[in-house]
C-alpha cells in the first residue's frame, strides 16, 4: 500500500521536471534567435578585413537658440480731436453819426434776433441796431407789457429807419381785458388777436417806416409747433394787408420732412447746434441764422446806407480850391445846318459809296484759276518742302 503513493509522487515530480526543462530550453532558444536576428550578418570581406564602420562627419554643435528681442512698441498718443476753425470775423466798423437805426422789438426771440443783426451789420457803418425786446412779452397780456404804448415811445425817441418785429411765442394764452375773455384757439380769440396785430403794425406803417415781421420757428413741442403754424399764417396775411413784409424762417429750422431739428446748417453751411435743450430758445448760431433771413430784405429796403463800402466824407479837411476857369473864345452861334443824307459818303471821309466803281480787272492768272481751268499747280517756291526740282549744276567752262 505504501509503494503506490510513493510511485504517484515520483510520477508527479517527473512531469513537473519535464515541464520545467522544456520551458527552459524553449526560452533559451528564443533568446538566441532574437540575438542572432539583431546581430548583423558577416560576409567574407568582413571576416578577412574586418567590419568597416561608416565614418560620419562630426555634426557641429548647434548654438543655443537666441531669443529674438522684439522692438518695444512706443505708446501711441491718443488721437487728436479735430478743432473747428472759426472764420475770422472782420472788425466792427465805426458807425457814422448819421447812421440809420433798425429797431428790433418783440419777445425773447426778438432779443436773440437783435444780437444776430448786430453781427450781420457790424461791418456796415451806416446801420445801427437797437434791440428793445422784452423776454415774457406779447400781444395778449397787455396788462403785463403794453407793446403799442412802448413802441410809440421808442419810435419817437430813436427815429428808426426800419422796424423789425418778432412776437407770438408767448401768446398761447387767453385774451383778457377790454371786455374780452377769450380762450386760446377759439375763433373769437383769433379774431381779437388779428385786430391787435393789425393795430400794432399800423403804428409803424402809418409813419411810412418800413416794417419787417419775422415768423415763428418750429419748437420741440408739437403743440407749440402747431400754434406757430397758425400764427405765421395770420402774420403773413396781416403784413400783406398793411404793407409790411413777412419773413418766413421755418425751413431754416426743419429737416427735409418738415420736422423740428436741434442741429442743422449755419449760415456757412456747417452742421452746428441751432436750438437749446428745451427746444424753444436759440443758440448763438441759431440767432445768427434768423438774422441771415432778415438781413437780405433789410439791405434791400435801406439801400446804399446798409452797404459796408460806405465811407465818411466829413473828415474835417477842406476840399482843395477849384482852379479858376481860363477865359476862352466865345463860341460861334450856329443857327442852322445844311441837310445831310445818311448815304452821304462824306460821313466817313470818302468821296463815293462802296461798290460805285467796279474793281479793276487783273490780267494775271491767279493760282485758283490755273488749277480750276487747266488743272495745273503753280510751281513751289525754291527751298520749300514740295519743291522737287533738282538744283542746277554749273557747267564747266572749257
Amino acid at each position: 500500500m505504501t509503494e503506490r503513493p510513493a510511485r504517484a509522487i515520483m510520477a508527479s515530480l517527473r512531469i513537473i521536471l519535464t515541464v520545467l526543462t522544456t520551458a527552459v530550453i524553449t526560452f533559451g532558444y528564443l533568446s538566441v534567435t532574437a540575438e542572432a536576428q539583431e546581430r548583423p550578418r558577416r560576409n567574407l570581406f568582413d571576416m578577412l578585413f574586418g567590419t568597416r564602420e561608416p565614418d560620419y562627419p562630426d555634426q557641429p554643435e548647434q548654438p543655443p537658440p537666441q531669443r529674438k528681442s522684439q522692438p518695444r512698441k512706443r505708446p501711441t498718443p491718443p488721437p487728436r480731436q479735430p478743432v473747428a476753425v472759426q472764420p475770422q470775423t472782420p472788425p466792427a466798423a465805426e458807425k457814422l453819426q448819421d447812421a440809420k437805426t433798425i429797431l428790433v422789438v418783440g419777445d425773447f426771440l426778438a432779443s436773440g434776433l437783435g444780437t444776430g443783426l448786430e453781427d450781420a451789420f457790424s461791418t456796415s457803418p451806416g446801420i445801427v441796431i437797437q434791440a428793445r425786446g422784452n423776454v415774457a412779452s406779447g400781444l395778449v397780456r397787455q396788462d403785463y407789457y403794453n407793446w403799442p404804448e412802448q413802441l410809440t415811445g421808442m419810435m419817437d425817441q430813436l427815429k428808426p429807419a426800419m422796424v423789425v418785429v418778432m412776437l407770438g411765442a408767448n401768446d398761447r394764452q387767453p385774451i383778457i381785458g377790454d371786455g374780452l375773455n377769450e380762450k386760446y384757439g377759439t375763433d373769437p380769440w383769433f379774431i381779437a388777436y388779428e385786430e391787435r396785430v393789425q393795430q400794432f403794425a399800423k403804428l409803424v406803417t402809418n409813419r411810412h417806416i418800413p416794417l419787417i415781421w419775422v415768423g415763428l420757428p418750429p419748437f420741440g413741442s408739437d403743440q407749440l409747433t402747431a400754434s406757430a403754424v397758425k400764427l405765421n399764417h395770420l402774420y403773413q396775411s396781416q403784413m400783406a394787408a398793411v404793407g409790411g413784409e413777412f419773413v418766413d424762417i421755418w425751413d431754416g429750422f426743419t429737416n427735409q420732412s418738415g420736422e423740428f431739428i436741434v442741429t442743422g446748417s449755419d449760415i456757412n453751411g456747417q452742421q452746428v447746434r441751432l436750438r437749446t435743450a428745451d427746444g424753444v430758445n436759440m443758440t448763438a448760431a441759431g440767432k445768427r441764422k434768423i438774422a441771415f433771413y432778415v438781413e437780405k430784405p433789410a439791405r434791400r429796403l435801406l439801400g446804399n446806407q446798409a452797404s459796408p463800402d460806405i465811407t465818411r466824407l466829413d473828415t474835417g479837411s477842406p476840399l482843395p480850391a477849384q482852379p479858376a476857369s481860363l477865359p476862352g473864345a466865345e463860341p460861334e452861334k450856329i443857327t442852322s445846318t445844311p441837310p445831310m443824307s445818311f448815304s452821304d459818303p462824306e460821313l466817313d471821309g470818302g468821296s463815293q459809296l462802296l461798290g460805285a466803281a467796279p474793281a479793276p480787272a487783273s490780267t494775271a492768272v491767279s493760282p485758283r484759276d490755273l488749277l480750276v481751268d487747266k488743272g495745273q499747280m503753280t510751281p513751289a517756291p525754291a527751298g520749300r518742302v514740295d519743291d522737287y526740282r533738282l538744283p542746277a549744276t554749273p557747267t564747266a567752262t572749257p
